[in-house]
């Protein structure tokens, strides 16, 4: 079967035919990639590193890093609508931790693969 687009066709039909139903579906792609925004960028990587380690909040982040709380406020809120950290109450406090263990793990796989 030949495989064509308007520019082109395919130089091996048999493995675009084989990989082709594998493909994600577009809507999975776009969130795949707006997650990869999320975490493209260095200071939230750096809060996502010390959520690595303890649940912290907003102040002893900003000390850590050197930022200020509304920095580390606004930073935290992306990673909250990203479901990247989880927040938790406690009296006057918002504690703040990664969202799950995949978190961690990407983190980890990311770093093993940047310092190869």
């Amino acid at each position: 079967m030949e495989i064509k687009r308007a520019d082109c066709e395919a130089i091996n039909p048999e493995l675009v035919n084989k990989i082709k139903p594998d493909m994600p579906d577009m809507k999975v792609l776009y969130e795949l990639s707006d997650f990869f925004k999320v975490m493209g960028d260095n200071t939230r990587i750096r809060l996502l590193w010390a959520l690595e380690e303890a649940e912290m909040c907003v102040n002893d982040l900003a000390v850590l890093l050197d930022m200020t709380k509304s920095a580390v406020s606004h930073q935290l809120k992306i990673l909250r609508i990203a479901k990247l950290v989880k927040s938790t109450k406690r009296g006057k406090n918002v504690f703040y931790s990664l969202d799950d263990h995949h978190v961690k793990i990407i983190l980890e796989k990311a770093l093993e693969h940047a310092v190869e």
